[in-house]
């Protein structure tokens, strides 16, 4: 069955009737932009105060090669201020040391100022001498300000210097935390926070359950594939189904419900849809916190398809919440979680916060943060177009789901046959669709297929290759391009989709045929720019990281991370293997100054090969399909092994040949916490290099080629043992 829709050009969008903006972002009616082109900000949820303060920098790293480009927070008030006057940002609670390792990693940073936060905290995060009080907390009551502003004025305190006009990674800030009818308040509260110095070109209240957000303020939605919230006997809430369709609505009335109505007596409002800002979210689900009376399951396939259905209905900001999880903190008055012996709706457990994030609660690098990263390195490549395109949702015969974003000129095809397990939908047989562009007809597949169960895709139509090619329509997913050296062009990754034939069609109508199945060297060659098209396995082992000066793709077994010129391997097994191809020297991502300002540097050395203490330049790689490998000397594909080692005090950097040490990536092992079940084994990284193909098949997990031995190995000793 053929599916049709006719789409348009969208109008310019409304610009300068907003008061947000600074620098180089701007925030129109349809999109943010920064330094003049549209821009799709990537935001996950990680609070520093809930994690150790030695797995900062780990879970960061994985956060950045995620392909996150901002992090989020809750300014907790109970943990900051447990007695009146007494503040405290030492240990984990140092938020200054937080936001400049954020920006280390290239990650810009969204501050939840509160006062109030929920966020499963005690009290939404209260202290309690703050509810011993007579005074009305959420409102503009004098005596409620007065205490707001202290706490104000020493979070703004620890920011100075880190804010996007002094040069840092702070870009945004949220006040309060789901308050639905005093829009007077939150103005107050923005307005409090810039008297006090806190300059930022972004200011957010959440918008859902009908919130009246004032114009001051941009508000902000969010989306679950499930609730704890919600009864014991629900098996599946009635809010979810509409988060795994294509819809224009954006605000969902039941996030919240359960304590705006326990806590404040207040029903939801219409729902706060607004098409003079952009669609923004904070909160798509990255899992699902769990209650004593409700323990929801959510899949990371549910993550997933939540994510991509609401770029599918416009979204021009991607927010997750949780990105990472931690563990409750402890206070004065035991642990400090949510509890009906507060006065709250829910009893959630006294420790622990997983949540089920794709970063898990003791390091754990759950599926969805591969699924989520295909989704990312997209939108880094093609957000900049994407932002400019709105939807169109297609109609729904027979169950199938499916919506198309488009410029006028181009745009991309979403269809999705997936839901949870508690409602499964049935395969589609015989799918095509044609898309009526002002100037064309563009149908995809050319003939109909059948498409299976349990599937999310975005197809792109029209996607311009280079200036003078374009691919008309594709039954892939665009990952990521990346350049050759040397002026050759561009690699273009694309990712097939299990059970779905993979169908390219150039501009002229000629189908550019696969030389193989699609895996890690299914390379095709076209005038000015070369493709890649990898399976659904191997997309998910695919990062783009910049490492040692310059960008590169790494197919990893398991997680990985950059650290400046460290690749940083979180290994799960005795053996890991790695391959990794680069593109040209680039400028590096922005590191902190000590003023707060980002500074870049550039290292053009090429990458060498380590085969004896002495290195001499890599060899390429062997031809494949007839043509030469894309990377030349400068880039080669490397094994890693990943082996244990003894767990004896070993010194930080042990002797390397000097090449290693400097020009390529030195790849190191993360290190082991007893307490997280799929952490690393004690170990370390032996650096080796192969002469294979650019990828090896996907069929094995481990890339041919003989490996050669390094001139030494990379370690990292913590707490006694290598890592």
């Amino acid at each position: 069955m053929t599916r049709s829709i006719r789409v348009s050009a969208p109008p310019p969008p409304i610009r300068g009737h907003l008061p947000f903006g600074g620098g180089d972002i701007e925030v129109t009616s349809r999109w943010i932009e920064r330094g003049g082109r549209p821009w799709m900000p990537r935001t996950g949820e990680i609070h520093y105060s809930r994690l150790p303060r030695e797995r900062w920098d780990e879970t960061l790293g994985h956060a950045r090669a995620g392909g996150l480009d901002s992090v989020a927070m809750y300014v907790f008030w109970a943990a900051h201020e447990p007695e009146p006057g007494r503040f405290d940002w030492t240990g984990n609670l140092d938020l200054r040391a937080f936001v400049e390792l954020a920006a280390r990693h290239g990650l810009d940073v969204v501050i939840r100022l509160g006062p109030w936060a929920h966020g499963e905290y005690r009290n939404g995060g209260f202290p309690d001498w703050l509810l011993e009080r007579d005074l009305k907390a959420r409102t503009d009551d004098p005596a409620y300000l007065a205490l707001v502003r202290a706490l104000y004025a020493e979070t703004i305190g620890r920011l100075r210097g880190l804010t996007h006009a002094a040069g840092g990674p702070v870009i945004a800030a949220q006040v309060d935390n789901e308050l639905y009818d005093q829009p007077g308040h939150l103005a107050t509260l923005r307005a409090m926070a810039e008297e006090l110095g806190l300059r930022v070109p972004i200011w957010t209240a959440t918008g859902w359950g009908g919130a009246q957000v004032p114009d001051t303020l941009l508000p902000v939605f969010g989306a679950y594939a499930d609730g704890f919230w919600e009864e014991a006997t629900t098996e599946w809430p009635a809010f979810a189904p509409v988060h795994f369709r294509y819809s224009t609505t954006r605000d969902d009335l039941t996030v919240g419900a359960d304590l705006r109505e326990a806590l404040d007596g207040v029903a939801a409002g219409p729902a706060a849809d607004r098409d003079d800002v952009p669609f923004a979210t904070c909160e798509l689900g990255g899992g699902m916190h769990v209650a004593y009376h409700r323990r929801p399951l959510v899949e990371p396939e549910d993550v997933a398809a939540v994510a991509l259905a609401k770029l599918g209905s416009g979204s021009a900001w991607q927010g997750y919440y949780m990105y990472a999880g931690g563990t409750q903190r402890t206070g004065p008055q035991g642990t400090q979680q949510e509890s009906q012996a507060t006065g709250y709706p829910n009893d959630v457990p006294s420790l622990t916060y997983d949540f089920g994030a794709p970063i898990g609660e003791h390091g754990q690098i759950r599926p969805h943060h591969h699924l989520l990263r295909r989704q990312h390195l997209w939108l880094d490549a093609d957000g900049h177009r994407l932002a400019r395109m709105a939807p169109h949702i297609g109609d729904d015969p027979g169950g199938l789901r499916w919506s198309v974003r488009s410029d006028g000129t181009s745009g991309y095809l979403f269809a999705t046959t997936y839901q949870p397990r508690h409602h499964r939908l049935p395969a589609q047989p015989g799918v095509q669709f044609t898309v009526q562009l002002p100037d064309a007809a563009i149908t995809v597949p050319t003939a109909p297929i059948d498409l299976p169960a349990g599937r999310s895709l975005v197809w792109p139509l029209r996607y311009p290759l280079t200036d003078a090619l374009e691919l008309q329509s594709a039954t892939v997913q665009l990952l990521t391009r990346i350049p050759l050296p040397e002026g050759g062009g561009d690699l273009v990754v694309f990712a097939a989709t299990d059970g779905v034939p993979v169908e390219l069609v150039l501009g002229d109508g000629t189908t550019a045929d696969l030389p193989g199945p699609p895996g890690p060297d299914c390379f095709i060659d076209l005038d000015g720019v070369r493709l890649l098209v990898l399976d659904d396995a191997s997309a998910n082992r695919l990062y783009r990281l910049h490492v040692a000066g310059r960008a590169r793709l790494v197919l990893a077994d398991a997680p990985v991370y950059a650290d400046g010129d460290d690749l940083v391997v979180h290994a799960d097994r005795e053996r890991v293997d790695l391959a990794i191809l680069s593109g040209p020297p680039t400028p590096a991502p922005p590191t902190p100054h000590p003023s707060g300002a980002h500074t870049h540097s550039t290292s053009p050395a090429p990458v060498r090969s380590c085969s004896s203490p002495t290195c001499a330049p890599a060899t390429g790689p062997r031809p494949l399909h007839g043509t030469a490998g894309p990377w030349g000397a400068s880039a080669l594909p490397r094994t890693t092994p990943v082996r244990p080692s003894s767990t004896s005090s070993c010194p930080s950097r042990p002797p390397i040949g000097p090449c290693c040490a400097s020009n390529g990536p030195a790849i190191r092992r993360a290190p082991t916490r007893a307490a997280d079940s799929s952490a690393t084994t004690s170990g370390t990284a032996a650096l080796g290099t192969s002469t294979s193909p650019p990828f090896a098949p996907s069929g094995s997990n481990s890339f041919p080629g003989p490996a050669v031995p390094g001139s030494g190995s990379i370690r990292r000793c913590v707490e006694g043992r290598t890592g």
